[in-house]
């Protein structure tokens, strides 16, 4: 399950909670998506559980999108960062 909370005061941040798995990534999409352009967006991951191979290539299209991954978990960084590197 994953809990989604929105706090915005120009910019936007959604605080998520829980597991990021391959059915929440069209909902966060889309939240995304309706934010339109010129705000910057920002996903605060303090409180993830867990994710996946799915949840590993969401965040990583975020950060190429320019979403900032807020509070990112060590094992979540390392594996983002062999993801850019392709190792």
């Amino acid at each position: 399950m994953l809990r989604i909370h929105r706090k915005a005061n120009g910019n936007v941040v959604f605080k998520l909670s829980g597991r990021i798995d391959k059915e929440n990534i069209a909902e966060l999409e889309a939240l995304i998506a309706a934010e339109g352009t010129g705000r910057r967006v920002t996903l605060d991951l303090k409180d993830i559980t867990l994710t996946g191979q799915d949840g590993i290539n969401f965040l990583f299209q975020c950060e190429e999108s320019d979403i900032a991954l807020l509070n990112c978990d060590p094992y979540i960084c390392e594996w983002l960062k062999r993801q850019r590197t392709g190792t």
